[in-house]
Protein backbone atom coordinates (compact mmCIF):
# COMPACT_ATOMS: atom_id res chain seq x y z
CA UNK A 1 0.00 0.00 0.00
CA UNK A 2 1.38 3.48 -0.83
CA UNK A 3 1.65 5.93 2.05
CA UNK A 4 1.25 8.98 -0.46
CA UNK A 5 -0.79 9.97 -3.26
CA UNK A 6 1.22 12.29 -6.10
CA UNK A 7 -0.15 15.74 -5.70
CA UNK A 8 2.22 17.82 -7.85
CA UNK A 9 5.59 19.61 -8.78
CA UNK A 10 6.52 22.63 -7.59
CA UNK A 11 8.82 24.64 -9.48
CA UNK A 12 10.68 27.73 -7.77
CA UNK A 13 11.36 30.64 -10.00
CA UNK A 14 11.62 34.58 -9.78
CA UNK A 15 7.92 35.06 -11.50
CA UNK A 16 5.55 32.25 -11.13
CA UNK A 17 2.85 33.81 -13.20
CA UNK A 18 4.69 34.02 -16.35
CA UNK A 19 6.11 30.35 -15.99
CA UNK A 20 3.00 29.03 -15.34
CA UNK A 21 1.93 30.84 -18.52
CA UNK A 22 4.88 29.74 -20.82
CA UNK A 23 4.17 25.86 -19.66
CA UNK A 24 0.35 26.59 -20.49
CA UNK A 25 1.33 27.71 -23.98
CA UNK A 26 3.77 24.16 -24.49
CA UNK A 27 1.62 21.39 -23.09
CA UNK A 28 -2.07 23.58 -22.85
CA UNK A 29 -4.37 23.49 -19.81
CA UNK A 30 -5.40 26.01 -17.37
CA UNK A 31 -3.79 28.68 -15.39
CA UNK A 32 -5.41 29.23 -11.97
CA UNK A 33 -3.57 31.14 -8.35
CA UNK A 34 -4.64 31.78 -4.83
CA UNK A 35 -1.84 34.86 -4.75
CA UNK A 36 0.77 36.19 -6.57
CA UNK A 37 3.63 34.16 -5.15
CA UNK A 38 1.90 30.77 -6.25
CA UNK A 39 0.52 29.85 -9.48
CA UNK A 40 -0.55 26.28 -10.83
CA UNK A 41 -0.85 24.07 -13.90
CA UNK A 42 -3.88 21.84 -14.49
CA UNK A 43 -2.47 20.32 -17.58
CA UNK A 44 -5.10 18.11 -19.67
CA UNK A 45 -5.19 14.68 -18.93
CA UNK A 46 -1.99 15.12 -16.76
CA UNK A 47 -0.54 16.11 -13.25
CA UNK A 48 -0.52 19.61 -11.79
CA UNK A 49 2.55 21.77 -11.90
CA UNK A 50 2.79 24.36 -9.63
CA UNK A 51 5.16 27.46 -9.98
CA UNK A 52 6.19 29.53 -6.42
CA UNK A 53 8.03 32.71 -6.68
CA UNK A 54 11.34 32.53 -5.31
CA UNK A 55 13.31 35.49 -4.59
CA UNK A 56 17.42 35.44 -5.16
CA UNK A 57 16.07 32.53 -7.71
CA UNK A 58 19.50 31.30 -9.29
CA UNK A 59 18.72 28.91 -12.17
CA UNK A 60 20.23 25.58 -12.89
CA UNK A 61 23.57 24.96 -14.97
CA UNK A 62 23.13 22.28 -17.09
CA UNK A 63 25.33 20.37 -16.93
CA UNK A 64 27.29 20.86 -13.79
CA UNK A 65 27.56 18.99 -11.03
CA UNK A 66 28.24 21.56 -8.40
CA UNK A 67 26.29 23.12 -6.02
CA UNK A 68 24.54 24.88 -9.57
CA UNK A 69 23.73 21.65 -10.82
CA UNK A 70 19.72 21.25 -12.25
CA UNK A 71 18.02 19.88 -9.54
CA UNK A 72 15.40 18.70 -11.85
CA UNK A 73 14.14 18.76 -15.19
CA UNK A 74 10.89 17.85 -16.87
CA UNK A 75 10.71 15.61 -19.93
CA UNK A 76 8.10 15.97 -22.45
CA UNK A 77 6.90 13.83 -25.56
CA UNK A 78 6.46 15.28 -29.36
CA UNK A 79 5.09 13.99 -32.28
CA UNK A 80 6.88 16.43 -34.13
CA UNK A 81 10.77 17.52 -32.44
CA UNK A 82 11.37 19.71 -34.78
CA UNK A 83 8.04 21.49 -34.51
CA UNK A 84 8.40 21.45 -31.37
CA UNK A 85 11.42 23.10 -31.05
CA UNK A 86 10.38 26.00 -33.19
CA UNK A 87 7.30 26.49 -30.76
CA UNK A 88 9.37 26.24 -27.71
CA UNK A 89 11.85 28.63 -29.14
CA UNK A 90 9.30 31.01 -29.89
CA UNK A 91 7.95 30.94 -26.52
CA UNK A 92 10.84 32.08 -24.75
CA UNK A 93 12.74 28.47 -24.36
CA UNK A 94 17.09 28.39 -24.93
CA UNK A 95 18.19 25.83 -26.35
CA UNK A 96 20.86 23.76 -24.11
CA UNK A 97 22.01 20.99 -25.74
CA UNK A 98 20.37 20.61 -29.64
CA UNK A 99 20.72 16.70 -30.84
CA UNK A 100 24.02 17.15 -33.02
CA UNK A 101 23.72 13.79 -34.07
CA UNK A 102 21.79 14.01 -36.97
CA UNK A 103 18.57 13.49 -35.13
CA UNK A 104 19.25 10.01 -33.98
CA UNK A 105 18.94 10.99 -30.12
CA UNK A 106 15.79 11.54 -29.72
CA UNK A 107 15.69 14.08 -27.49
CA UNK A 108 16.46 18.04 -26.88
CA UNK A 109 17.30 19.81 -23.67
CA UNK A 110 16.23 23.79 -23.37
CA UNK A 111 15.50 26.35 -20.51
CA UNK A 112 12.51 27.60 -19.72
CA UNK A 113 12.36 31.61 -19.21
CA UNK A 114 13.29 31.09 -15.90
CA UNK A 115 16.23 28.86 -16.52
CA UNK A 116 15.14 25.62 -15.66
CA UNK A 117 16.02 22.56 -17.97
CA UNK A 118 13.58 20.53 -19.77
CA UNK A 119 13.73 17.95 -23.24
CA UNK A 120 11.28 17.57 -26.04
CA UNK A 121 11.59 13.97 -26.30
CA UNK A 122 10.44 12.84 -29.74
CA UNK A 123 7.51 10.50 -29.15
Amino acid sequence: MAVAKYCLVAVDCPDPRALAGFYAAVLGGDVKNDDEDWYDLYVPGGPRIAFQRAPGHRPPQWPRADQNSQQMHLDFDVPDIETAHAQVLALGATPLDVDDNDGQRGFRVYADPAGHPFCLCRA
